[in-house]
């Protein structure tokens, strides 16, 4: 990844911004491209944040009802 990886709600803002920026459809085809690339990565890392606080959830979930310590 070649941008800086960011919290949940900062990357979903981020991809707000690209969302805009593309939608708006006055920026150049290459920049276009640049900004779907970044849409397309902090997607990516988002789903990966998700993954890993439903298996985090899974965990504590599991624990609660084996009666473990959290």
């Amino acid at each position: 990844m070649k941008f800086e990886l960011l919290s949940f709600e900062e990357e979903l803002k981020r991809i707000d911004e690209i969302n805009s920026l593309l939608s708006a459809g006055n920026i150049s085809l290459d920049d276009a491209i640049n900004l779907y690339e970044e849409a397309s990565e902090r997607i990516q890392h988002c789903k990966q944040l998700l993954n890993e606080a439903e298996l985090k959830i899974t965990e504590l979930s599991s624990a609660l009802e084996s009666g473990d310590e959290v």
